[in-house]
């Protein structure tokens, strides 16, 4: 039986970095992934942004799980879905935990406010991720499109492409 496909294009450099910012910025939650080959430790964390370099910045308590983990191991999973736009990224880097003070007032919004005492509570940090590679999967078409593609793929047996594009993601 055959099955809707998607074409594959992996990205690299600039392309993969412009595909990052767009795709986890719309999604805007990840799950963030610490202790990574160990006893794993995810928890759902709110993107900042994803600056021209391609770092992921994320707003976090020095007394969290995540950041005790990060002492450790810098290394990093990150998972981002759009499920109304069939978009999902997932992003493996390294992380840097820092209190500099430019990078929090200008990441710190008052949604943070829920966690913490202002932007000048002590266990205020920001967490940069830089990403070494990972995997996107968007839709070309709108989605109802994609979705019908996918439908009658799946009846008809019939191998077409989804109306999506997937790759690799070099940074």
């Amino acid at each position: 039986m055959g099955q809707a496909q998607s074409p594959h294009k992996d990205l690299s450099g600039k392309e993969a970095i412009e595909t990052i910012k767009k795709l986890t910025e719309k999604a805007g939650v990840c799950f963030f992934v610490t202790n990574i080959g160990k006893a794993a430790h995810s928890i759902p964390m709110s993107l900042q942004e994803v600056d021209a370099e391609g770092t992921l910045w994320l707003i976090s308590s020095s007394q969290s799980t995540h950041n005790q983990n990060l002492e450790k191991d810098p290394t990093t999973q990150l998972y981002f879905l759009n499920n109304g736009s069939y978009e999902y990224v997932f992003i493996q880097g390294r992380a840097v935990v820092s209190k500099d003070r430019e990078l929090i007032e200008k990441y710190y919004s008052h949604f943070a406010d829920a966690w913490f005492d202002g932007k000048d509570d002590p266990w205020i940090t920001v967490i940069g991720i830089k990403p070494d590679d990972g995997y996107y999967y968007e839709t070309k078409d709108n989605k109802i499109f994609a979705m019908a593609k996918m439908v009658f793929a799946a009846v008809t047996g019939a191998k077409i492409e989804d109306g999506g594009i997937e790759g690799g993601l070099e940074v």
